[in-house]
């Protein structure tokens, strides 16, 4: 599967994509919310999901803590998060199908959504874009 360059990237596999924002006005500190995931080479390396760990909504994150666990066949890996901000939702379809994520990591396998405040800029621009992502994976 390629590397989707409409996102970015954590050298611990967690993909970022910006989902906009959600409609207060900058003067009030708008926020930008950001999905999150594992990239397909994390899952494939993983093997069958068979567990998924996933926050709180409401709970703080900070870039590079874990959020969470994904369990496979083989192992338990931790999910850490790309960014500061709030969780404002979670995957519940993962419960019950936690498969989901090997087959459609990019999409319907998604994990969480944060909500990154919205003075910072790109709240994902600090982050790998695919073809850094992609170099990273083909020298491991």
């Amino acid at each position: 599967m390629a590397t989707p360059d409409d996102r970015r990237y954590t050298d611990q596999h967690e993909w970022a994509l910006v989902q906009g924002t959600d409609g207060t006005e900058a003067t009030a500190g708008a926020r930008t919310i950001v999905r999150v995931g594992i990239t397909d080479h994390a899952q494939d390396a993983l093997g069958d999901i068979v567990f998924v760990q996933l926050p709180e909504v409401g709970d703080d994150v900070a870039p590079g803590t874990p959020i969470g666990e994904v369990e496979s066949t083989k192992s338990v890996s931790d999910v850490y998060a790309p960014i500061a901000g709030v969780v404002t939702a979670v995957n519940e379809k993962l419960a019950d199908a936690p498969e989901t994520i090997n087959a459609d990591p990019y999409g319907e396998g998604w994990l969480v959504e944060i909500s990154a405040p919205g003075e910072g800029g790109d709240p994902i621009g600090p982050l790998m874009d695919a073809a850094a992502y992609q170099a990273l994976v083909d020298a491991s």
